[in-house]
């Protein structure tokens, strides 16, 4: 099995794909879960940021998906050191 992810850096039209994942594998099922995998997985550790411009205005977005990771990680960090949250 191979995979390979590709991210967009840069403007992104709205529409327009920002990340691509492709994978091999001489069944279909498991690249299909693989690139199921690597999506959730990219979106889960790494903290990628996004500027949303409109009419009016900007804001900076976080995947949110990366923020409950490190909250995550934060929590059992202070488990482990016997201390609370």
């Amino acid at each position: 099995m191979a995979i390979t992810i590709a991210h967009r850096v840069g403007t992104v039209a709205v529409g327009q794909a920002s990340v691509a994942v492709a994978a091999s594998s001489p069944h279909r099922a498991d690249a299909l879960a693989a690139v199921a995998w690597a999506i959730d997985e990219l979106k889960a550790t790494v903290p990628i940021w996004k500027r949303e411009v409109f009419v009016g205005g900007e804001v900076w977005q976080e995947n949110k998906e990366a923020r409950a990771r490190v909250e995550s990680s934060r929590v059992e960090a202070a488990r482990a050191r016997g201390g609370g949250v």
